[in-house]
């Protein structure tokens, strides 16, 4: 299935059961994708996580209601998932800029936010520098979290924090995302550098093997805090989507680092190099 059909079915799953509890695994399932890459690539697609469309498609239909129905305002609450009158006042104020109560009178209007769907159109040509190549199982050494796929981003990014603050014993040459069964609602995050197996494994620290696979390697040329965020949007808004030889192929995604210290201004440099790997294999 193609990247764009995914999300598709995605968005489809999603508008289905609109009021149900649904998860990030559930979501990725029917996608038949890896959580982790199906959020990014949402995200990169469509601007906004798959939480904050969910968030606005269930305001909006709440505001629909209100509006032609006759249902009390706590069952329409409950319906689209908030288990209070007061959650459910300031998630339809803030959206639609008042409240459930003046809508139900007729005194406000309300947003309408509409269901996506994807559609492939004609752009300008994108370069990406990339490689295929096969890699031998390795095992690497850091620190690693269990993070929640609805808070990856602010749990990466504290992560990353706490690592810095900290005197480490290990490089952080790796940023690595592990999510094995490819389904669930977290993953393992990891600060790693390579291990060497005639070192001990100091306090706090771990190893995980990483299998044998096929990458798709990415160069990524320049500041690292513009050029990796920039080189993630070709991947899964414009390579991914193109590529017909390819797919993911496991729940793997690393970020590479060059010692920031081999240049002069470090990550910041125009010339820091540093790489994105995902694993793949022929479609």
């Amino acid at each position: 299935m193609e990247w764009s059909e995914c999300i598709s079915q995605a968005i489809n799953y999603i508008e289905e059961h609109i009021t149900e509890e649904i998860t990030m695994g559930d979501i990725a399932q029917s996608a038949m994708l890896s959580p982790y890459y199906f959020q990014k690539g949402f995200t990169m697609l469509c601007g906004f996580t798959v939480g904050e469309y969910i968030r606005r498609r269930r305001l909006t239909l709440a505001g629909s209601e209100l509006v032609s129905g006759s249902d009390k305002i706590i069952a329409i609450a409950l319906k689209y998932g908030y288990d209070s009158p007061d959650s459910f006042t300031r998630a339809f104020t803030r959206f639609h800029g008042a409240t459930p109560t003046a809508v139900r009178k007729g005194e406000a209007m309300i947003k309408s936010f509409a269901p996506l769907k994807i559609k492939l159109i004609l752009e300008g040509g994108f370069s990406v520098d990339y490689l295929i190549c096969k890699k031998e199982a390795f095992t690497l050494i850091g620190v690693s979290k269990i993070c929640k796929y609805a808070e990856a981003d602010i749990a990466v990014q504290a992560t990353w924090q706490e690592f810095n603050q900290k005197s480490n014993n290990i490089c952080s040459k790796y940023g690595v995302s592990i999510d094995e069964k490819m389904d669930g609602n977290q993953f393992e995050y990891m600060i790693a550098d390579d291990y060497r197996p005639d070192t001990d494994i100091p306090e706090g620290l771990t190893t995980k093997v990483i299998p044998a696979y096929t990458w798709a390697v990415f160069a990524c040329k320049g500041p690292g805090n513009k050029t990796i965020p920039d080189v993630h949007q070709k991947i899964f808004s414009e390579w991914l989507p193109n590529c017909k030889d390819y797919k993911i192929a496991a729940g793997y995604h690393i970020e590479m680092y060059n010692d920031p210290a081999d240049y002069k201004l470090g990550i910041m440099d125009e010339n820091y190099y540093s790489e994105i790997w995902i694993p793949v294999e022929r479609k």
